[in-house]
């Protein structure tokens, strides 16, 4: 049990560290390089979770992870920035020391929100869901404090990352949802490049303060 819980808080707590390193980067390729590193560490929590919770189904959706957020996300983003040339920094909401304390509180608001209102659920479980919520909020904040649409692109797939955490922590857990989920995101991504091709060439830039200046020269 004891190495159980070590390797389960360790794979966990990596995905917090990448999440939250997300705040700190202005560049697009060190962002889709941390999202990516947090892939893989979702893949073996995944894996992890299967070989402890003795389900093939968490095999399954270790697998799907490696290869559609590790693999498949990650160099569909890439071609994006070198597609759109998006090699500068990335303009911030917020100064980046503001959005990592405000990161720091979402991660105290998990902790608070989960633990206190989870009593009987194991300590396992607890924990996961606090560090997958704080994952989650980490996401949404990354998604709010950048103007780039591709730096919100990889908030939303981080949020998801933390969604797919908790549903492996938890026993039980149906794959077919988590197969959904994943082509959910597949297409949803899909989506997402296409609106932002065609963002580029009709504003010629995916700045979405620039975007909304211009719409308001336009009016």
């Amino acid at each position: 049990m004891t190495l159980t819980f070590s390797l389960a808080h360790m794979m966990g707590g990596l995905m917090l560290l990448w999440a939250f390193s997300l705040l700190s980067q202005r560049r697009l390729a060190a962002m889709i390089t941390l999202y990516q590193a947090e892939a893989f560490t979702l893949t073996a929590a995944a894996f992890w979770q299967g070989y402890v919770q003795h389900s093939p189904d968490l095999y399954a959706t270790a697998l799907i992870t490696l290869v559609i957020k590790a693999l498949i996300l990650p160099i569909g983003l890439r071609q994006m920035v070198q597609r759109f040339n998006l090699f500068r920094a990335v303009d911030n909401v917020m100064p980046v020391g503001v959005s990592m304390i405000l990161g720091l509180g979402l991660i105290g608001v998990a902790v608070l929100v989960v633990l206190p209102t989870t009593p009987g659920a194991m300590s396992l479980t607890r924990e996961d869901l606090a560090v997958s919520l704080s994952v989650v909020l980490l996401g949404f904040l990354v998604m709010a404090v950048r103007r780039n649409a591709v730096a919100q692109v990889i908030g939303f797939l981080s949020t998801e990352n933390g969604l797919v955490l908790a549903a492996t922590g938890m026993p039980g857990m149906p794959f077919v949802a988590e197969f959904s989920v994943a082509l959910l995101v597949l297409l949803a991504f899909l989506v997402v490049g296409v609106f932002l091709f065609r963002l580029r060439e009709h504003f010629d830039t995916l700045d979405l303060t620039g975007i909304e200046e211009i719409e308001r020269r336009g009016r």
